[in-house]
């Protein structure tokens, strides 16, 4: 998905990682991959801990909206 100066990076928190205690940490910020195929069946795309996108169900995470400043340092903090 190709992003314009208007959008925004999404991030959720995670709030269960039960069974994917190596890939998930709890009350973590993960950056979120957009796919409408995932969320139509209850999933999330998530950045992990291995730095790829891994689909979860959607129950594992809250949405969190976060100013423009902390949206760039957790950039920066990612790559």
């Amino acid at each position: 998905m190709k992003r314009t100066s208007k959008s925004r990076t999404r991030f959720v928190v995670c709030i269960k990682n039960k069974g994917y205690e190596a890939s998930l940490e709890l009350c973590k910020f993960y950056r979120l991959v957009p796919d409408q195929d995932a969320a139509r069946r209850g999933y999330l795309r998530v950045i992990d801990e291995s730095g790829e996108d891994y689909g979860y169900s959607a129950d594992r995470f809250l949405s969190i909206e976060v100013p423009k400043p902390i949206e760039k340092a957790l950039l920066k903090a990612a790559s």
